[in-house]
């Protein structure tokens, strides 16, 4: 009786110690993450996301009539007009409904009209816009990646907007005379930094669509990914070789929210963002081969979020964050998993290049301040 009695003895003092332990590692963790937010708090306060300057003018703004995912777009652009111009008049384009654009727009007589992505728009009511006098500019959201269907409108309009720097010279060539380079950027009342439980806390994660190069790098990446606390979601991942070494931690085929994504983005330590292929002939509509140089609009948001941003590399990437300073890239798999897995561990420089990614982005690249480029170009 007396040996149990003195191994109980012993394990008490023994399991308290861990008690403590953990206890005192849960109260470092929770004034890391507590201090971090903080400081991206500060930053908002001290960073106006709105631009000092306002047009007076008046802006037609026309959906792109697709619905999700892009309404959360035409609701960042409405937001960020409504910052610089003086009156925003809102045609929601339904492709069902055949309401005249042109008459609306003669009759609310706007100074621009602006159209999202346009792939569901009539043109005869762009041909009558510009017969009324009535200047039209296009925001194209997808290139290259569908410019056979975009190379179609760009010469109907006025001024043609586009997030990829290497479609400039195909609208020049297709005569456009008002062809202008705009990458999107983060909607800040969305994509902020929030408070989550420590249980609702990930490593790493993804968020996109498994098209075929990403499926290709996360099939390299699995065994690795298979050992650590991850998020991957969106459409089309059981099409991985190691699907069933990756299943638990998919959200497999869900379009998440931008509210939803952002929570992602802040309960990670490190975010992937892998853009898609320029050349991926399932998905594209690309048969000129334009290859694609400028970021996707996740790198802002993922920015806007306060956490560390590792990205393949693009070519105009350099424009908007620095490299090592601001944000991490990566050229190889291996490259990428030696990067996740130095940051997992150095927690201060982790956040402190997330810090400086979130400080240039409100200073940047929110909608505010893309608009106001914008009307810059169309009002000088």
């Amino acid at each position: 009786m007396a040996k149990p009695r003195r191994r109980r003895i012993e394990a008490v003092p023994h399991a308290e110690a861990m008690v403590r332990q953990k206890r005192e590692e849960g109260f470092l963790t929770g004034h890391h993450y507590g201090y971090h937010l903080g400081r991206c708090e500060a930053i908002f306060r001290q960073t106006p996301v709105h631009p000092q300057r306002m047009w007076n003018v008046k802006v037609l703004y026309v959906t792109s009539g697709k619905g999700y995912p892009y309404s959360p777009l035409d609701e960042a652009i409405i937001d960020g007009l409504k910052a610089v111009v003086r009156e925003v008049a809102i045609f929601q384009l339904n492709p069902k409904v055949k309401t005249e654009l042109a008459s609306v727009a003669i009759r609310e007589k706007p100074d621009l009209v602006l159209m999202l992505e346009g792939l569901n728009l009539d043109l005869q009511s762009v041909y009558r816009l510009r017969q009324a006098g009535i200047p039209a500019a296009i925001w194209f959201t997808d290139d290259p990646y569908y410019t056979d269907m975009t190379d179609k409108l760009a010469p109907h309009f006025d001024y043609v907007f586009t997030l990829e720097l290497n479609c400039l010279d195909l609208y020049r060539r297709l005569g456009c005379r008002e062809v202008h380079y705009l990458p999107f950027a983060a909607d800040v009342r969305k994509f902020r930094p929030v408070h989550l439980d420590l249980v609702q806390r990930k490593e790493i994660c993804f968020i996109g669509s498994a098209y075929w190069n990403r499926v290709r790098s996360f099939d390299e990446l699995a065994s690795y990914l298979s050992e650590k606390k991850i998020y991957i979601c969106g459409l089309w991942w059981d099409r991985l070789k190691h699907y069933p070494l990756l299943k638990r931690n998919i959200d497999l085929n869900r379009w998440l929210s931008p509210e939803e994504t952002a929570l992602a983005y802040n309960g990670s330590r490190i975010v992937i963002n892998m853009h898609r292929a320029h050349d991926d002939a399932t998905y594209n509509f690309n048969s000129r081969n334009i290859p694609a140089a400028s970021p996707n609009p996740r790198m802002f948001e993922i920015a806007s979020c306060g956490t560390l941003q590792v990205a393949d590399i693009r070519d105009d990437m350099s424009r908007f964050y620095k490299p090592g300073e601001e944000i991490l890239t990566y050229s190889s798999v291996g490259e990428l998993i030696e990067i996740s897995e130095y940051f997992l561990t150095h927690d201060s420089e982790r956040q402190e290049i997330a810090l400086r990614a979130l400080r240039r982005t409100l200073e940047e690249h929110t909608y505010p301040k893309r608009l106001a480029q914008m009307m810059q170009i169309v009002f000088g």
